[in-house]
């Protein structure tokens, strides 16, 4: 394999939300300085007539330049000044206000260019460092994004969920919700190392092309080999090349659908309600935990914090139905049906 190129750092979610270059933000504020200069500038050589050089007496163009950015500058060696009470008064009114404006610029230019993405860069690459318990998104196309949103409605918080992909409009919606996001290529090694994801709670993969997400799978899989994956892939013979790579879960979108309206066909609130399932903004909601102590050796049927449906021991998937489901052990993992959260109480999620 080849050396691998040194690793790139984390942008800042906010970088992107003035919607300017670096560049333009720089020449409009360098520009309306140099407005409000030549704006004193045409105000000093109307008014010139109140200004006294004590060097020779006359007031040039050359001088009212040299005496506006003096002034603006607040150096003021005294070699022009103004004499007259308008001029003075233009001065207090007029010129000293622009003269604070100016300075604001400059400074917040300075604080904005030097300082503050200084400190931002500095601060993400300690949020890099520290990573970890994140969920990786990989591919931020319209499964990821409501991946992304459903997460946050369930609880997530959003600092925790790292976005990367390779399309800038897709990163700006990303950052948009408060997520940290990467412009990257994800089969890379050095993308993927960047975001730790060796660290990772779980990876969500969804490239929009299924060899593209297998490829990433791959990749994902030789740097996190103990972090879950799950993939989606919408062709049925490249699921078991999915699983192959190394994807724990492999999601078909385009097969959950027709079964969806399979299922419709024979019930007109079969389709809903396992929508409703699906999402927290339903009445009810499929939750996956393990097993707490004070339930270990009752009956799956008498867990208290929901509907048990099935229970996995060992890799085994065990029914509600099935006698094994008789008793509860310490390492299972229980899948069950709750009420959402939100609600005022259980029983109105009956």
């Amino acid at each position: 394999m080849a050396a691998r190129r040194p690793r790139p750092t984390l942008p800042h979610p906010l970088k992107r939300a003035v919607g300017l270059p670096v560049w333009a933000d720089l020449s409009l504020r360098l520009g309306g300085a140099f407005a409000l200069v030549m704006f004193v500038v045409v105000i000093h050589w109307i008014d010139r007539d109140g200004l006294k050089d004590a060097h020779d007496g006359t007031v040039s163009f050359l001088d009212v330049f040299y005496f506006t950015m003096i002034s603006i500058t607040t150096t003021g060696f005294g070699d022009i000044a103004p004499v007259s009470d308008r001029s003075r008064l233009i001065e207090a009114v007029i010129v000293t206000p622009i003269r604070f404006a100016v300075i604001f610029i400059f400074v917040g230019t300075a604080y904005n260019f030097l300082i503050k993405r200084s400190w931002e860069t500095w601060r993400m690459k300690r949020i890099q460092e520290r990573l970890a318990g994140h969920i990786v998104v990989l591919g931020y196309g319209v499964s990821g994004a409501e991946a992304v949103q459903e997460l946050i409605a369930r609880g997530t918080d959003p600092a925790r969920i790292v976005v990367v992909d390779p399309a800038d409009h897709r990163l700006k919606v990303a950052e948009q919700t408060g997520c940290i996001v990467l412009d990257g290529d994800a089969t890379r090694d050095e993308t993927l190392a960047a975001v730790r994801i060796a660290d990772a709670r779980t990876i969500l993969v969804s490239a929009g092309r299924d060899d593209t997400t297998i490829l990433i799978v791959l990749t994902a899989r030789h740097l996190a080999p103990g972090v879950p994956i799950t993939a989606v892939i919408r062709a049925d013979d490249n699921e078991v090349l999915a699983r192959q790579a190394g994807a724990d879960n492999v999601i078909n979108p385009v097969r959950f659908t027709g079964r969806l309206l399979a299922g419709s066909a024979n019930g007109q609130h079969i389709a809903e309600y396992v929508a409703d399932l699906a999402s927290v903004s339903g009445r009810v909601q499929l939750v996956e935990r393990a097993v707490e102590a004070g339930e270990i050796g009752i009956p799956l049927a008498q867990i208290t914090t929901g509907k048990g449906l099935r229970i996995y021991r060992a890799g085994r998937a065990i029914g509600f139905w099935e006698p094994e489901a008789g008793q509860l052990q310490a390492g299972d993992t229980i899948v069950e049906i709750t009420p959402t959260a939100f609600r005022e109480s259980p029983a109105s999620s009956a």
